[in-house]
């Protein structure tokens, strides 16, 4: 069976991908603000668009497979593609916030998780764990020769970690980004015999890293979208959109490229030429 072709992109398409990172960089900062106790998801979801509009972007998931907001609202138990709503955020709650921007056809995609109000500190471990293996998946696209080789630093980053163990969900996975939000190749979490393809310049990756502080069972609610914990255990979810170029690697969803979280693992990242 033949594997789904990789989109290799252009400097100046990379470039476009970056202006498409900075608008939703700009949009997450507005709904991470606003994620507090009272407030609905439904009205983060009203925040995040306002930024987009204003930047004369447009939301690659509002309408995908008739996807009905334009972010994801993932939480507690709630892994992914949580619809927002009229749930309204309590303290203590943790929610991840996944959202995505077109600009001239090109797409960026990026999740952050935030603690409303008093952080479990359990909770705060999770998000944690979950960011800083997202890091290391990003220092690895840089320094490793496969695909894979991002599903094993995030593996052996988690494993690594002191305490009680947390899950890798293996039910979903990153991909391939460019002139769509979903492309070849899968960016597993986790790590595998299979080495994937080999990385090159050109290729646009969004890694995303899922942890859960129980089991790593999920079932998909009847609205057919939201994605739970089949044992009520704690989610949580980051994601960058990496560029790799023939110079190096440039995180496009992250304000300096990455430069300040990469540069304690040995990267150095580019601005794309």
């Amino acid at each position: 069976m033949a594997q789904p072709r990789i989109q290799y992109k252009t400097n100046a398409q990379m470039r476009t991908m970056r202006e498409a990172g900075l608008v939703l960089i700009k949009a997450l900062d507005a709904a991470v603000a606003a994620a507090r106790p009272g407030i609905t998801t439904a009205e983060i979801d009203q925040v995040f668009a306002g930024v987009l509009a204003e930047a004369g972007a447009t939301s690659n998931f509002l309408g995908y497979y008739d996807f009905p907001a334009t972010i994801c609202t993932s939480v507690n138990e709630e892994v992914v593609h949580g619809i927002p709503g009229n749930r309204v955020l309590a303290d203590g709650d943790i929610i991840s916030i996944d959202g995505g921007a077109i600009v001239d056809g090109w797409h960026s995609d990026s999740a952050r998780t935030v603690i409303v109000g008093t952080a479990d500190p359990e909770d705060q471990r999770l998000s944690d764990v979950t960011e800083n293996a997202m890091w290391h998946g990003i220092a690895a696209a840089a320094k490793g020769r496969f695909v894979g080789d991002i599903g094993a630093a995030i593996d052996d980053y988690v494993s690594s970690v002191p305490g009680k163990p947390l899950g890798i969900l293996e039910d979903y996975v990153g991909h391939g980004i460019g002139s769509e939000m979903h492309q070849a190749p899968d960016v597993l979490n986790y790590r595998t015999s299979h080495r994937g393809p080999k990385l090159k310049a050109g290729m646009c990756l969004a890694i995303e890293p899922m942890l859960v502080r129980g089991g790593i069972e999920t079932a998909t609610l009847d609205d057919d979208w939201t994605v739970v914990t089949t044992d009520g255990a704690r989610s949580c979810q980051w994601e960058h959109s990496v560029a790799i170029h023939e110079k190096g690697i440039w995180v496009l969803t992250s304000p300096d490229g990455g430069a300040s979280r990469l540069a304690p693992l040995g990267v150095t990242p580019v601005p794309i030429p």
